[in-house]
């Protein structure tokens, strides 16, 4: 009589955790969603992200000010690609971002989208090798849109989302090209600052579709005081 309640128990659990995971899996995009990438095997060595529960976030509450002094490093296997922050555009979407850089959360993801000339896309924690509970909690909290005056052109860094506002959570893109479709309606809160050619060669990497055949790592995202 155990082994069944404990059977019934088991499968309760195992459809609770498929209902809660099943709209997260969706990969956000600009300006339609994506197949989710598979998830990478996880690495001995990799950095856990720190999202205990209760531990304040490295951001939480900084200023404007101090957030547009960070600026944040994305070492990848392409090379690197240096991003400044837009505080002043989009407060709560750059706090967003230094947080999953400086907890560790978009270590070892990937790029899992390109568009030929347009953008690349990352941020999808599906793909992390810890890919987890604590991961998938990151993806459950969105962001409020913060669309402002600065144009999509080539090099500027926004979020993406579906359709539905209020919907980032922790996908975001890189334009290689220029975006006037996206100006006034997602929320742009960087701009490349050095490692445009790498987010080129990404770009022009083998596809299918818009999935990439290799797709390019994050080994590690960096967020630290900009250099002079």
């Amino acid at each position: 009589m155990k082994s069944r309640k404990f059977k019934w128990l088991g499968l309760g659990l195992a459809f609770a955790i498929l209902f809660v995971w099943t709209p997260f899996a969706r990969a956000q995009e600009v300006p339609k969603a994506s197949d989710t990438p598979e998830v990478a095997p996880k690495k001995t060595n990799a950095r856990t992200p720190d999202v205990r529960a209760g531990a304040p976030e490295p951001f939480a509450g900084a200023s404007v000010e101090k957030m547009a002094q960070q600026c944040v490093t994305l070492e990848t296997e392409a090379g690197n690609i240096v991003i400044e922050m837009l505080p002043d555009s989009a407060p709560e979407n750059v706090r967003n971002f230094l947080n999953l850089s400086a907890t560790g959360a978009l270590d070892t993801t990937i790029f899992s989208r390109v568009v030929k000339d347009f953008v690349i896309q990352g941020g999808n924690l599906s793909t992390s090798e810890k890919w987890g509970i604590e991961l998938m909690k990151r993806m459950t909290h969105k962001l409020p849109d913060e669309p402002s005056l600065i144009k999509h052109v080539r090099g500027i860094v926004s979020m993406a989302r579906p359709n539905e506002p209020n919907s980032a959570t922790t996908n975001f893109f890189i334009l290689v090209g220029n975006g006037s479709n996206l100006d006034g309606k997602f929320s742009a809160f960087g701009r490349v600052t050095s490692g445009m050619d790498v987010a080129d060669a990404i770009n022009h990497g083998p596809t299918e579709g818009e999935k990439p055949s290799k797709p390019v790592h994050i080994s590690r995202a960096i967020a630290a005081a900009c250099k002079q």
